[in-house]
């Protein structure tokens, strides 16, 4: 892995690792003079880099730097825990929980129906409806972070980001598992029952509170003994990886898992131990930030947006108009005030790494299932290896989209909620 060998040139990995990260951070910094999030200056570097143009960072190295995504994630999961204070929540009511509820079957039901529309396909509207609640929370929590923003806007967008995978999670689970029953039921052989079937993401989510909750107890425990602040970021560090490793052995959601030590640390820990916490979350979380947002611009494969289609463009769509619309209809049955309901649903459209690994689970347990059906280039195919294809296809593609707005939109969600100042800059 110490080298890469590309054009005939060899380029070692920590050499360019290191330039994407000096040049993400500087371009990053010259966003502020087009009032934008410096994370889309560190995503066009990624994205020159990237196969779409250099192709310095293939496909091949970006695998091989993978676990700087899954660290970035665990920590961003890690982080938004630490913030959901159960005293915080309450103030706001269950105004939170109708939001989280709403954004999500808003967007599924939304994307649902407007694919049964155009396709009249049962299976391929519940697959797609699925993949549209998961949300990529590292886009919205960059800005945060980065404009420091404070208020119950910025409150509310932690709490939806931090609890919308789990839900999204679920309904994916029985909308699979419906689709399954259809598909499987087109062609002879034995299959599984929809409880079985559902089982799977019930455990995943019950199991990565249960990891979360078993580690929250140790950290704790663990900082209480440190008498050197400096001490605490190794040692977050080492829970985070550790917590990342059993999710991916265990087939666990990183992000529940770390989000749940976080959560459980803030609601149970005293003050002092959480504001160490913070303070060295504060210097590390910059540093993933850049190296996460280069790595996600390099996997934007820009030949990849024509393939997406008619339907890729009715995904988008319909999808923001399901978390907006349902965002909004949440705030106002759960009374949130003016300012948190208009602006909560544009925070919350980045959509990335979860919504891929679930398309990869249906492209995968799909496969050979349904009748067979002409695949739009004349060669015939199961509908499941087609409803595979097509999911990975457009949610591929539209991530580029989701994944270059969201943070824009975040952006002016936290200014117009007042949040960020209208003429406000990083230095």
């Amino acid at each position: 892995m110490s080298n890469l060998l590309h054009n005939d040139i060899s380029l070692p990995v920590l050499l360019i690792t290191g330039s994407i990260t000096f040049l993400g951070f500087y371009l990053g910094k010259s966003m502020k003079w087009l009032r934008l999030p410096s994370i889309v200056g560190c995503m066009i570097v990624g994205m020159i880099a990237g196969p779409s143009f250099l192709n310095i960072l293939t496909d091949d190295l970006q695998e091989h730097l993978s676990f700087i995504t899954e660290l970035a994630l665990g920590f961003v999961a890690f982080s938004i825990g630490l913030e959901l204070s159960i005293k915080s929540l309450k103030k706001q009511g269950v105004g939170i929980i109708s939001v989280i509820f709403a954004e999500s079957f808003g967007a599924f039901f939304a994307v649902a129906f407007a694919v049964y529309f155009l396709t009249k396909s049962i299976p391929m509207a519940l697959i797609l409806g699925s993949l549209a609640p998961a949300s990529d929370p590292a886009g919205t929590i960059a800005v945060i972070k980065e404009y420091k923003t404070k208020g119950n806007l910025t409150k509310a967008l932690y709490a939806v980001v931090g609890f919308d995978d789990g839900l999204a999670i679920i309904i994916f689970g029985f909308a699979a598992s419906l689709a399954k029953m259809i598909l499987t039921s087109q062609t002879s052989g034995t299959h599984e029952s929809f409880l079985i079937t559902l089982l799977e993401p019930i455990k995943e989510i019950v199991f990565s509170f249960g990891v979360g909750l078993v580690l929250s107890i140790i950290i704790s425990f663990l900082i209480r003994k440190l008498k050197n602040t400096a001490d605490v970021l190794i040692l977050i560090f080492a829970f985070v990886m550790i917590a990342n490793g059993i999710s991916t052995l265990l087939h666990l959601s990183l992000i529940l898992t770390n989000m749940v030590i976080g959560l459980t640390i803030i609601n149970t820990q005293r003050r002092e131990i959480v504001s160490k916490l913070e303070e060295q979350l504060s210097n590390i979380m910059p540093l993933f930030f850049v190296l996460f947002f280069a790595i996600a611009g390099a996997h934007l494969h820009i030949k990849a947006l024509p393939a997406m289609g008619i339907l890729g463009a009715v995904y988008i769509i319909f999808r923001a108009v399901g978390l907006i619309g349902g965002a909004y209809l949440g705030g106002f049955i759960g009374s949130l005030e003016e300012k948190v309901r208009k602006n909560i649903g544009l925070g919350i459209l980045s959509q990335a790494g979860v919504a891929i690994g679930l398309a990869l689970i249906i492209k995968q347990d799909f496969a050979g299932l349904g009748r067979m059906v002409e695949n739009g280039t004349g060669q015939q195919v199961h509908m499941g290896d087609l409803i595979g294809m097509k999911a990975i296809t457009i949610v591929a593609a539209t991530s580029i989209f989701f994944l270059v707005v969201g943070p824009i939109c975040a952006k002016i969600s936290l200014t117009r909620g007042g949040e960020i100042k209208p003429n406000e800059s990083v230095e």
